[in-house]
């Protein structure tokens, strides 16, 4: 472990921005956080269905706070991808080259997912489970993949993107939530939220790649706009104060994204911006930028499996018998609170099992390669000739 540190340290140019992929391992492990606290499967009458300690104990909504980092991860895309477009026109690759290589590496893993769960699905239907349970696990396996179609319209919107204020689709995001909840316009007017809402932290993203947001002025003025912007939203305008979708609540402010959402993905902005400085010195750590950079080389495995993780421990417990607390049991108490962060260890050892058989598929890792960073991103090294395969 020691030598591997050494090596990822040894191999990172002097140039890397170490703390761009500390703010993405700290979205993708929150997503992962996230869904592992407030997402139960609840054991009714020999079927599982989903349920959320939300519901229950609106007091737990500060975690919503803390585990809802999409903004974040958009951020960092915007800023990612921006670069990759214009350092790909300086090199003579054209629109249609770019954007195909950027959207095989998203998909190649999702295209993994599908299959086994198409196997799984099969299996589940020949065993006799009963739908909804089949809906549910199904439901919470698929939902997750939404993140990653808007994020691939975002991508080939990259273009636009580098050119575009955050203001201007904040504009929309405002307006269709004027008409939404103010004048009680059509549904089909939610649908353009879904872009809109997201592309703001990823032109926010694009400007951070031009040089247009470096100053603190500005970042603090994101944080504690946005915070401010946020709380009155939700004290004075009526929109919930989970960040996160609640079953059983009217509306969510997350499907679609919302303004709060927004105001909100602004304030993690700013503070992912601020914490630039002090993430930079502590990632000058040998061991704390290996397991950053370990992070990054399968954030996209983690995201993928780690729904997968907890059905898989929620379901041998399921066979087991009677209903485990904090595990088939209704999230309706602070007991089930510390039952759920007691299995935490079992779900990170179950998404270890599918990080060890599925990981390959997003790095393209060859036989015999071995791991280091080079340049601007990981990439696997062959031991025997130091060709080399470039990875997500």
């Amino acid at each position: 472990m020691r030598d591997l540190v050494r090596r990822i340290d040894a191999a990172t140019p002097a140039a890397r921005d170490r703390a761009v992929d500390a703010l993405r391992a700290f979205a993708i492990l929150g997503v992962v956080l996230g869904h592992w606290t407030v997402t139960a499967l609840v054991a009714d009458s020999g079927t599982l269905r989903s349920a959320s300690p939300l519901l229950y104990m609106p007091e737990l909504t500060p975690l919503s706070w803390a585990f809802q980092t999409l903004a974040v991860f958009f951020l960092v895309g915007g800023l990612v991808g921006a670069r990759s477009y214009v350092s790909a026109r300086a090199k003579g690759i054209g629109y249609g080259r770019w954007l195909g290589t950027r959207l095989a590496r998203l998909f190649r893993p999702v295209a993994v997912v599908l299959a086994v769960w198409t196997v799984a699905v099969v299996v589940m239907l020949s065993a006799g489970v009963d739908d909804r349970t089949l809906h549910t696990l199904c439901k919470l396996v698929l939902s997750p993949l939404w993140f990653l179609l808007v994020f691939a319209v975002l991508t080939a919107l990259t273009p636009l993107a580098t050119r575009l204020h955050p203001l201007w689709p904040f504009a929309v995001v405002l307006h269709v939530d004027v008409i939404r909840f103010g004048l009680d316009g059509p549904e089909w007017l939610n649908s353009m939220n879904v872009l809109a809402g997201w592309l703001v932290p990823y032109c926010l993203g694009a400007a951070w790649a031009r040089g247009a947001v470096r100053s603190r002025v500005t970042h603090w003025m994101l944080l504690l706009g946005g915070a401010a912007a946020c709380a009155g939203l939700v004290v004075w305008a009526g929109y919930p104060a989970a960040m996160v979708g609640v079953p059983g609540h009217p509306v969510s402010n997350l499907d679609p994204p919302n303004l709060a959402t927004v105001t909100f993905g602004a304030a993690q902005c700013g503070a992912a911006l601020l914490l630039l400085g002090p993430l930079r010195r502590m990632l000058a750590r040998p061991g704390v930028w290996a397991a950053v950079a370990m992070v990054n080389l399968s954030a996209m495995t983690i995201f993928l499996w780690h729904q997968t993780s907890m059905m898989a421990v929620t379901a041998i417990g399921f066979l087991a018998g009677d209903p485990l607390p904090g595990m088939h049991t209704v999230p309706d108490n602070p007991g089930w609170v510390l039952a759920r962060l007691a299995w935490l260890p079992a779900f990170a050892t179950a998404l270890l099992v599918c990080w060890t058989a599925f990981r390959t598929y997003e790095q393209a890792r060859p036989r015999g390669s071995s791991l280091v960073v080079r340049q601007s991103r990981p990439v696997m090294a062959e031991a025997a000739d130091g060709r080399t395969g470039r990875t997500i």
